[in-house]
């Protein structure tokens, strides 16, 4: 038989961390307290420490990390760029005549 797997919600994960720097109680006591396994309180304060030194935000969920300001301003700019040279390539095309244009029938 295994075990069931467990997913805490971001907010929940905020919280035992809170508790942990608020109450300066230890990750295993906060733990106990919770009702889960130690090992998830001190993962979810290291992921705390980094994201807090990163400049982002401390859970996103799923494992997957926030994007900075400037790294989502980044990707945003990437993206439009990409399209923005799809479309110079699909003129380019066009201007050469090496791709037909539908016609429309009248």
């Amino acid at each position: 038989m295994t075990a069931s797997k467990h997913v805490y919600t971001a907010e929940f994960k905020e919280e035992a961390v809170c508790l942990v720097i608020s109450s300066k109680k230890s990750c295993a006591e906060i733990a106990r307290n919770l009702g889960i396994q130690p090992y998830l309180v001190v993962r979810w304060k290291q992921h705390h420490e980094q994201q807090t030194a990163a400049g982002r935000f401390q859970f996103t969920g799923r494992g997957v990390a926030a994007l900075s300001e400037q790294e989502a301003r980044f990707k945003k700019l990437e993206r439009e760029l990409e399209m923005t040279r799809q479309e110079r390539d699909i003129l380019d095309k066009v201007s050469l005549g090496q791709c037909q244009l539908p016609t429309l029938a009248g």
